[in-house]
């Protein structure tokens, strides 16, 4: 009966210790499959890609999702100590590149590998250039610059300006460039910059040159919002004011812009707001500092869903009537996403700590950065990531 009772218990202990090593199995295969998501990058786990965005964004600290908002020049061909320093230090979003960067396409192709590899930040940099064509080119020397825009309007066919924008896209991308600052979406500017003084032939050309940045998957920027064709006074310079009703405004120098807003997907593209003065959009300030332009009418009228981005704050339209620390600021809290400021470093500091104090004292809510970031990492889901 004893020999009985001990050969059961045996049995039982068998059984039991069975059970829980196979629930320790399921347990780790359990913990494994978790690990293996969590070490599976963001962008390339099997979510909706808002449900990365999401993901994505609530990873993010406070202060890297401050550097998103910002868009930096950086002196020098290659990445340096104060490079690195902006990109470490304030987890800058982007940067764009001026001739100063630029010598060769084999050596920009080596820094923007180079800036992509040091930023180490949840998402990659925008890497973006003015390559409009004509006068607003880089490294003239070494690529084959487009002819300006208005010279391509004045040839009629809207096939030209598709086929210079695969052309530049194509280059650009080749050197690890993601956006480019163009097309010039003004009405008769007094420069070569405009596809023509007429509006329609305007929005046509426009209209071409989005669907050849498009097919390359490169990220376009439409300019100068809400239209600087009628300006007098170059705003790197000094401030002016366009003095034409809205009704004017609407039904010719906002309306490409409006075209491509009813037509393209958002995530393709920024809209970068000028400098200039709007008397009849908003009496005090420019647009770039405006509600009334960026959120009131660009957002809410337009129905605007993608990357708003400023104008360089270092023109001499707003650095000479602003402080760095509280133009950055002023800028979100009017609807910006992004502040470009392109040359020097300690005004490029000054408008990031400018936002994260901002935060910190409450004049700009985290969900204000919430919604700008969110709108920054889905391009950059949708467009880096090749």
């Amino acid at each position: 009966m004893r020999k009985k009772i001990i050969i059961t218990v045996i049995v039982i202990a068998i059984i039991i210790l069975g059970i829980l090593l196979n629930n320790k199995n399921i347990f780790s295969n359990a913990e494994e499959s978790k690990s293996a998501q969590e070490e599976t990058p963001i962008a390339q786990q099997n979510l909706t890609i808002d449900e990365k965005v999401d993901k994505i964004v609530a990873s993010m600290s406070k202060t890297e999702k401050i550097g998103q908002m910002v868009m930096i020049g950086i002196q020098g061909t290659k990445v340096d100590d104060d490079s690195l320093y902006m990109l470490h230090q304030f987890h800058m979003g982007g940067v764009i590149l001026f001739d100063r960067n630029m010598e060769s396409p084999e050596q920009v192709k080596q820094l923007t590998s180079d800036l992509q590899t040091q930023s180490n930040e949840k998402v990659p940099l925008f890497i973006g250039v003015d390559e409009e064509g004509g006068d607003v080119v880089r490294m003239a020397e070494k690529l084959t610059p487009p002819p300006s825009q208005k010279e391509i309007g004045a040839t009629g066919d809207t096939e030209q300006a598709k086929t210079w924008a695969i052309k530049t896209a194509k280059s650009l991308k080749e050197m690890g460039i993601n956006v480019n600052f163009a097309p010039v979406a003004d009405v008769g500017s007094n420069d070569n910059r405009s596809y023509s003084t007429d509006v329609n032939t305007v929005i046509n050309f426009v209209k071409a040159a989005t669907t050849g940045y498009q097919q390359e998957n490169i990220i376009y920027s439409l300019k100068h919002f809400p239209g600087i064709g009628k300006g007098q006074v170059d705003s790197h310079v000094e401030s002016s004011s366009i003095n034409a009703s809205k009704e004017v405004l609407m039904a010719e120098d906002i309306l490409p812009f409006k075209t491509i807003i009813n037509e393209n997907k958002p995530e393709d593209y920024f809209i970068l707001v000028s400098h200039l003065n709007y008397p009849a959009l908003d009496e005090e300030y420019p647009a770039s500092l405006s509600s009334k332009i960026m959120t009131d009418l660009l957002r809410n009228e337009l129905g605007y869903k993608g990357i708003i981005i400023t104008d360089d704050m270092e023109m001499g339209a707003v650095a000479n009537h602003n402080d760095f620390k509280t133009v950055g600021v002023n800028a979100v809290k009017a609807g910006a996403d992004i502040v470009l400021v392109c040359h020097e470093y300690q005004h490029e500091q000054d408008v990031y700590l400018g936002l994260l104090d901002a935060v910190d004292n409450g004049e700009i809510s985290q969900q204000r950065i919430d919604e700008s970031v969110k709108r920054i990492v889905k391009a950059k889901l949708l467009h880096l990531y090749q």
